[in-house]
């Protein structure tokens, strides 16, 4: 009779036991908790007051004597943390105006993926243009005239333009065209 007296009190602390446990969480002996449903939401794409915009000349370019390749820097000034996504939109600024800006002809390059961009952190493209050739003024191999822009304006989807200037120069390139690759979380060279 011992051993079942031992036996009755093991099974009585393990129902105690158990019962303080269900009370404390909440969840009855017995029952599978759920899996949560509840979702967060995810940032919203970065306003274009959130954005800080700078440019300089890529270290990776074509062969010339223009711009080549430069490398725009999304910098987020705000408190919130935000997304970008996509490939951006491209457009000399003519006399340093967005407002007479003369888009280029933009090939894309790679799979836009959205950058989640939290407070003062960054995202960046990479824009690739036709390459001045030769010195002084310089030629394009088209035949066409070189064009040097003061500022570009660089668009984002859901993020607004923005008008930027080269850290070290002037933007100088041939036949209006640029190739750009998507937002990354990654600085490109």
């Amino acid at each position: 009779m011992r051993h079942n007296k031992g036996i009755r009190r093991a099974a009585l602390a393990t129902t105690a036991v158990t019962a303080v446990a269900a009370a404390v969480t909440g969840i009855l002996p017995g029952v599978a908790m759920a899996a949560s449903t509840t979702t967060s939401t995810p940032p919203p794409a970065c306003a274009t007051s959130a954005l800080q915009v700078s440019a300089r000349q890529a270290v990776h370019r074509p062969v010339g004597t223009g711009t080549g390749a430069a490398v725009v820097q999304f910098t987020n000034v705000s408190r919130r943390t935000c997304v970008l996504k996509g490939h951006p939109t491209v457009a000399g600024a003519g006399n340093g105006s967005p407002a007479h800006n003369t888009p280029l002809k933009v090939t894309r390059t790679g799979r836009a993926a959205t950058v989640t961009v939290r407070p003062h952190g960054k995202a960046w493209v990479k824009l690739t243009f036709v390459q001045v050739q030769g010195e002084g003024d310089g030629y394009c191999v088209s035949g066409r005239a070189p064009v040097t822009y003061p500022t570009m304006v660089i668009g984002l989807p859901h993020s607004g333009k923005h008008q930027v200037a080269l850290n070290d120069g002037v933007w100088a390139e041939c036949d209006n065209k640029v190739t750009v690759t998507p937002v990354s979380a990654v600085r490109p060279s």
